[in-house]
C-alpha cells in the first residue's frame, strides 16, 4: 500500500462515518488521485477550475468534484456540466451566474455560502447579516437551479487552537441557527490538514484535507 493510501485510510479511520472527507487535490498529478481512487476516495476538491475540469476529463466518472477555491463567474461554465459542490460562495452576483449555467446545462447546482470567520483580511467571505440578507432576496429565491445546502469557513492561519476553537464555534452556532430556518442546510464545510480533528469537535460535517493525504502541494 503507498504512502497516499496509508494516510487516506488513517485519516479515514479517525473520522467519525457521518463526516464526509474531501480530498483536497489541487497541483497533484492524476496518478496521485488515483491512488487515493482505489482505495474508495470519491469526493475530490480543487482550487482552479481549469485543473479540476482537466481531471475530471481524465478520471472516472462516479467522482465527486468540489471547488474549493475562491470561483470568478466568468469561469462558472466550464464546471457547471459536472461540478457536485461550490462551496466558497461570497455573493448574489455569483450565485447568479452559477444558477445560470445551471439552466444550460439542465442542472441543480449545490453550493455552500463561504463565512467570514478569520481574522485574516485575505481571507473572502460574507458576515452573518450579509449572508441572512442574501438568503432573504427576493433574487435568491427566484434562483430554481443552485441550492445552498450549508456554510464553509476557513479558520484563521495560526497555531493558536483556542482562537481557531472560537471562530469555529462561531461558524457552528450560525449553522445551527439557519437550520432552524432551512432545513436544507446539511453541511457545514470547516476544518483542513492543520486543523481539521478541532474542526470535527466543535460540528463540522465535512473536512477537506490536502497535505496530510498527498504531502505538500506542488506550485509550478
Amino acid at each position: 500500500m503507498s504512502s497516499i493510501q496509508n494516510k487516506l485510510h488513517e485519516i479515514k479511520n479517525s473520522l467519525p462515518e457521518s463526516i464526509t472527507l474531501v480530498a483536497v487535490s489541487k497541483t497533484k498529478p492524476i496518478a496521485d488521485l488515483m491512488e487515493a481512487y482505489t482505495t474508495g476516495q470519491r469526493v475530490f476538491g480543487e482550487n482552479k477550475i481549469q485543473e479540476m475540469t482537466d481531471k475530471w476529463e481524465a478520471m472516472p466518472k462516479d467522482i465527486q468534484w468540489h471547488m474549493i477555491g475562491h470561483v470568478q463567474t466568468n469561469k462558472v461554465k466550464y464546471m457547471a456540466p459536472y461540478v457536485s459542490l461550490i462551496h466558497a460562495v461570497d455573493s448574489i452576483k455569483l450565485l447568479k451566474e452559477i444558477n445560470k449555467q445551471a439552466i444550460k446545462n439542465n442542472r441543480t447546482i449545490n453550493c455552500l455560502l463561504q463565512i467570514k470567520i478569520a481574522e485574516e483580511d485575505s481571507k473572502f467571505g460574507l458576515d452573518k447579516d450579509r449572508a441572512i440578507e442574501l438568503l432573504n432576496s427576493d433574487t435568491f429565491k427566484a434562483f430554481k437551479n443552485v441550492k445552498v445546502i450549508g456554510l464553509m469557513g476557513m479558520a484563521t492561519n495560526t497555531d493558536n487552537q483556542k482562537q481557531i476553537a472560537t471562530e469555529f464555534d462561531f461558524i457552528h452556532t450560525f449553522y445551527q441557527d439557519l437550520t432552524k430556518v432551512y432545513p436544507e442546510f446539511t453541511t457545514l464545510s470547516i476544518g483542513m490538514s492543520g486543523d481539521y480533528p478541532l474542526a470535527v469537535e466543535r460540528g463540522s460535517t465535512m473536512v477537506r484535507v490536502g497535505s496530510k493525504i498527498f504531502g505538500e502541494r506542488i506550485y509550478k
